[in-house]
């Protein structure tokens, strides 16, 4: 795990050790997520009272014998409740005067509550901007200087029901600050784009992470705002659930093939208690292109999880009305790119992708291509020595018929 300090060039960490390589080469990982191959998935705007649209977004992932819910929602910060229940039938409730009054709890519910197998979430709370252009005065757990972070509370976002797209199932939050004096956001907005899936595949852009049925992908975009500085590099804070007096893990994972993205020898994920709970997975890499590429790859930074305790955080509505207000929270900090570039300041864009599901992690097994290159590496020693012996072979018995002329 990496410090707000650890800032390295290029797409991630340096290639695995020799017995890592070792253990993969003896061994190939299970492909894919033990649950269901493939749900029947729906996308519901949730309708709520007069006036402006609420935004709550339900995605109910139907399974033979179970039902993953994720709803998001723009109301307060950014959140979204992950639930898994032991039942095809399990269904959200809510109760729109409890969820938008000040005490909220129990105006979201799934139902009926004994099916609840597991339950988290996340809420996303603040927007960091840091000036990178002189690091050497600033304190080694920024990236750089830092700019008055955007609260994410106080967004303004879009009908999401306009974005809402059935045929991909997905649909995109897109906000921007309600102030914003210095106009900074006047062109520009903040994207939140939530997918889901009816069976396991890889998106066409990088970083292709592999999705199941049982997961879904967040995509957060950054474009078109004009940043504070010439170099300046963004951060996002992430608030979840503490599990008891502990804050979740975040665990590293290596492989020796970057097939899917090149140069990306590692993948991160939060683990929400012991396997198969609950988890977050992503690469440490975002794009400053829309066509993400190695040229535009950033490095992708996180922080430590620490608990919330010593400073408040923006109540999500959900998360209270799902979990009441004995919540204890723990925070992590995700920053984007490096004072060298490539940057944000390039485009004006800036892209991070994360997966959100229930079970085991999705795990990649070796490519056909690495695969086959192992297969040379190790099989070309193994001919020169057969070809070798084969010679020596020969020879040996080419000189035992000689006869010899006397």
């Amino acid at each position: 795990m990496c410090s707000w300090g650890e800032i390295h060039r290029g797409w991630g960490p340096c290639a695995p050790s020799p017995v890592l390589l070792l253990s993969l080469l003896l061994s190939v990982a299970p492909f894919g997520l033990l649950g269901e191959e493939t749900r029947r998935v729906s996308l519901e705007v949730i309708p709520g009272w007069l006036g402006p649209p609420k935004n709550l977004l339900h995605i109910r992932a139907v399974g033979t014998n179970s039902t993953l819910h994720y709803v998001w929602s723009s109301l307060g910060p950014p959140a979204v409740l992950l639930v898994a229940t032991n039942t095809p039938s399990s269904f959200l409730k809510v109760n729109w005067s409890l969820l938008l009054s000040p005490e909220p709890d129990e105006g979201l519910m799934i139902l009926p509550k004994d099916s609840i197998q597991f339950s988290s979430a996340l809420v996303f709370t603040r927007l960091f901007e840091f000036d990178s252009t002189n690091v050497s005065n600033v304190a080694v757990k920024f990236p750089g200087k830092p700019y008055p972070a955007y609260s994410l509370a106080e967004f303004s976002w879009n009908n999401i029901n306009d974005s809402l797209d059935p045929a991909t199932l997905s649909a995109t939050f897109q906000g921007h600050p309600m102030h914003d004096p210095t106009k900074a956001f006047a062109n520009g907005s903040l994207d939140f784009r939530v997918q889901a899936f009816s069976r396991s595949g890889r998106p066409i852009q990088p970083p292709r992470l592999l999705h199941t049925a049982d997961t879904c992908q967040l995509e957060v975009a950054l474009v078109g705002a004009s940043p504070r500085g010439n170099h300046s590099l963004f951060g996002l804070e992430v608030a979840t659930l503490s599990q008891g007096p502990d804050c979740p893990s975040v665990q590293e994972q290596h492989s020796i093939d970057d097939e899917y993205a090149p140069a990306v020898f590692q993948l991160d994920q939060l683990l929400w208690g012991l396997l198969p709970s609950g988890f977050m997975q992503w690469r440490p890499v975002a794009f400053s292109q829309k066509q993400g590429s190695r040229e535009s790859a950033l490095p992708c930074q996180v922080s430590p999880l620490h608990p919330t305790l010593a400073y408040p955080i923006p109540q999500s509505p959900i998360v209270r009305a799902f979990f009441g207000s004995q919540t204890n929270f723990c925070a992590f900090n995700l920053t984007f790119g490096a004072s060298t570039g490539p940057g944000y300041w390039n485009q004006h864009y800036l892209s991070w992708s994360m997966l959100l599901g229930v079970g085991s992690p999705p795990v990649d097994s070796l490519s056909p291509l690495v695969m086959g290159i192992m297969a040379v590496a190790l099989g070309a020693p193994g001919l020169l020595l057969l070809g070798g012996g084969l010679i020596l072979l020969l020879c040996h018995k080419w000189n035992s018929e000689y006869q010899p002329i006397n």
